[in-house]
């Protein structure tokens, strides 16, 4: 079982990577609404449910926590640099931060107004359980699926719920990147009519811009963060605290070796949670599949209010609205939809975008942990 279990992982993340790659028409047009990821969730559950296997047990889920998942924090938070943040300005970032607290802290505020007209949400969301679920959503909004997993294992969500709120997650940012590449194009008129003055700005993206040079130093980066993986197993023994470790750790590295290479850090990065997912689907049970539509509707209004959220302190800080989209992609979408959105705007601000959505996925976990706090405090 222990050798199937891992071929059944390689021959997942072998098939994701064709089918993400594919230029098929029929598959592009799946994968517009169905991300690559997604299948590799998905394909281990269909082969384990066909051949009723159970591997709900190996060992490559304790190597997946222990390891895969500590290596792809410590890849992920390192891609961060600080330097070239700050080129992205203040206003932006500000009402980017708005967004993602509005993500963590709304559905609270909104469990309890609607518990002071009905019990409906309330049943759903506490009595069933579905907030801790809800809460691993948060970390896939703002920080992508390494934070949804990691908030996964720190709510205990169940595999029956987390793959509801997985696949409803993913319809809703599907329909939403594309609602956002609308608005983008609208940002012009919602300046003149609101008379926000705030010009687009001519960046050099040469600043800026994340090197492809996957080359260089390679092995120096990925022996460090394996190092620092091993470490962390003999010396730091929560996982929570673990995660906190190597998260601040990854930080300073990206941020003070100048050999470090943050566009390999992402692509890498990549790759893992690809294969942490695809581990993850060994023991999802399709069973009891159902989702409460109260959960649905109460997903909806909470990344609408994000929006608005967002909108009144762009209008606050006379901020260029097309700044809106771009933040709630970085949010919601991350770092291939926001880039793509704002080149419906200005090619020129991409790399902009491309640093928000990694401050994105770099912030996202702790977010979640807020919202977690939150329900556990109250509720």
């Amino acid at each position: 079982m222990e050798l199937l279990s891992v071929i059944l992982v390689v021959l997942t993340v072998i098939s994701v990577l064709i089918i993400d790659q594919s230029k098929a028409p029929a598959i592009r047009k799946v994968l517009n609404w169905i991300p690559a990821i997604l299948f590799a969730y998905i394909i281990p559950a269909i082969v384990t449910h066909c051949f009723s296997l159970d591997l709900s047990s190996v060992k490559l889920h304790s190597f997946s926590k222990n390891f895969i998942m500590p290596l792809a924090i410590v890849v992920l938070m390192s891609a961060l640099s600080f330097r070239q943040l700050k080129s992205v300005g203040l206003r932006p970032i500000l009402v980017f931060v708005s967004g993602s607290f509005a993500i963590a802290t709304l559905p609270l505020l909104l469990l309890g107004l609607f518990s002071l007209f009905t019990d409906v949400f309330y049943n759903s969301i506490i009595g069933e359980d579905y907030w801790q679920g809800m809460v691993t959503i948060v970390g896939s909004w703002i920080g992508g699926s390494t934070s949804q997993l990691i908030l996964k294992e720190i709510s205990g969500c169940s595999e029956s719920v987390f793959l509801v709120i997985l696949v409803m997650d993913n319809v809703l940012i599907n329909i939403w990147t594309i609602l956002m590449f609308q608005k983008i194009k609208k940002s012009e008129a919602i300046n003149n009519r609101l008379k926000i003055n705030d010009t687009k700005i001519d960046f050099i993206p040469d600043e800026i811009l994340i090197t492809d040079d996957f080359n260089k130093n390679i092995l120096l980066t990925v022996s460090i963060c394996l190092l620092l993986v091993i470490l962390s197993y003999f010396f730091v023994e929560q996982f929570l605290n673990k995660i906190i470790v190597l998260s601040i750790v990854g930080l300073v590295l990206g941020n003070s070796f100048k050999f470090w290479n943050h566009s390999f850090m992402i692509k890498c990065g990549g790759y893992l949670i690809i294969s942490i997912m695809a581990i993850l689907g060994l023991k999802l049970n399709f069973s009891n599949f159902s989702l409460p539509a109260s959960i649905i509707i109460f997903s909806i209004i909470w990344l609408i209010l994000h929006y608005v959220v967002m909108m009144v302190v762009a209008y606050l800080c006379k901020l260029n609205f097309a700044w809106v989209p771009i933040a709630s992609m970085a949010n919601v979408g991350g770092i291939s939809t926001a880039p793509a959105v704002t080149k419906a705007y200005n090619e020129e601000w991409m790399p902009h975008a491309i640093l928000l959505s990694i401050l994105s996925m770099v912030t996202g976990t702790y977010w979640g942990m807020l919202a977690i706090y939150l329900f556990r405090t109250f509720y």
